[in-house]
């Protein structure tokens, strides 16, 4: 799978435990930054990750920074973008099945790597389930349309 991942600083070190991860089981990875720990903005990560993956460059992304919740309220804001902080494997895994999300985020300061790596299986090892198709249909009408 192309798996795009993009954190700021506090998330850097998990992100790059991430990738290393990833590439070990195979998957094509894509890292949209930052490239270090000086102190950058989430926002500038999660657009051009959660972009990748509404032009098809990839089909899953995931973010990371100090909580989850920035990079998640920024991924969010790109049409399309169904992205869910997950704070254990149950949630990561319910994120795929109940919301189809394509995008998950993950807060370094409060996750354990080992378990990151986990919580990232399980969201890749899962698969979305029809039945919530209703949800998923109402939440894209609630997105902004074009003019």
């Amino acid at each position: 799978m192309r798996i795009v991942l993009g954190s700021d600083h506090a998330g850097y070190e998990l992100k790059q435990a991430i990738i290393a991860h990833l590439r070990a089981q195979g998957h094509t990875v894509t890292d949209v930054g930052t490239d270090g720990t000086a102190s950058c903005d989430y926002p500038d990560y999660a657009a051009p990750a959660c972009r990748a993956v509404i032009a098809g460059e990839a089909g899953r992304a995931i973010l990371v920074c100090g909580s989850g919740i920035g990079i998640s309220i920024a991924a969010n804001k790109i049409p399309g973008i169904r992205c869910a902080v997950v704070y254990n494997r149950e949630v990561a895994r319910l994120a795929k099945e109940h919301n189809d999300a394509q995008a998950i985020a993950l807060g370094a300061r409060f996750i354990a790597a080992a378990e990151a790596l986990a919580m990232v299986d399980a969201w890749l090892g899962a698969t979305f389930e029809a039945r919530h198709q209703r949800r998923i249909d109402k939440i894209t009408a609630l997105e902004p349309r074009a003019c």
